[in-house]
């Protein structure tokens, strides 16, 4: 039990602290414009009411080849799938800023190890390639693996599922920005979830994705999203995006 002495000692030591917490008042530190736009959260695999809805398993028509023409993927079973050596596609609306819900799929019939199993490309603003790879036991270069800035950033764990099976990749996108001499005033970021584990957690990038080489800038303002043909069946679905 508290003696009288100690909780009178108590009340001289809090009694103060009290008093100080009250100075002022509350609502000067209480903001109420703006108010945020409400949005109503996708449910299963639906996107959220804000989004823009780039692919639902119904039809190209966000898309386009990024040779000219119609996109040149197949349409079956509510996913659409590369085909191989026609090319790649790209999205008719350009981004800048922007939160990406993609799902993907590498082909159940494995062949080859490495680079050769599985292989396709995001490409954030056409330049910057979220490398989408069939990683599960295949050993290739970790700056080239699923979930990797291709030969730029190594993703912070494996998070493959099994070859066959469908994956997800949240992205949360920065775009650079650049003077008018073209020089960089703020690189790219970019934060991943890959089937909801974080693998790349607010990283710089050093420029625009090179097969040979350093990576380097070059100036741009709002680009298409694009999917790789790598000459495998990867397969992708249920791609939604929000400008930021």
């Amino acid at each position: 039990m508290y003696s009288i002495k100690s909780l009178i000692v108590c009340s001289a030591v809090m009694l103060p602290l009290f008093a100080s917490a009250q100075q002022g008042d509350p609502k000067a530190t209480e903001v109420w414009e703006p108010v945020p736009v409400k949005v109503t959260p996708g449910t299963g695999t639906s996107a959220p009411s804000d989004a823009i809805v780039l692919f639902d398993g119904k039809n190209l028509n966000s898309w386009e080849s990024d040779k000219g023409g119609a996109a040149p993927f197949t349409l079956k079973n509510g996913a659409m799938t590369v085909a191989p050596k026609k090319g790649g596609i790209k999205t008719k609306e350009a981004f800048e800023d922007f939160q990406l819900h993609i799902e993907w799929r590498a082909p159940s019939v494995v062949k080859g190890e490495g680079q050769g199993r599985g292989n396709s490309g995001i490409f954030l603003q056409s330049y910057y390639e979220l490398q989408v790879l069939d990683s599960y036991e295949s050993k290739t270069y970790s700056n080239g693996q699923a979930g990797s800035l291709y030969k730029q950033t190594i993703p912070l764990v494996n998070a493959c599922k099994k070859p066959g099976e469908w994956q997800t990749y949240d992205v949360i996108w920065t775009a650079p920005r650049f003077n008018e001499d073209g020089s960089v005033k703020s690189p790219a970021r970019i934060t991943v979830l890959h089937n909801n584990i974080l693998v790349q957690n607010n990283t710089e990038l050093k420029g625009k994705t090179e097969y040979i080489g350093q990576p380097k800038y070059v100036k741009h303002g709002a680009m298409p999203l694009a999917l790789q043909d790598h000459g495998d069946l990867v397969s992708y679905r249920n791609i939604w995006i929000r400008k930021l």
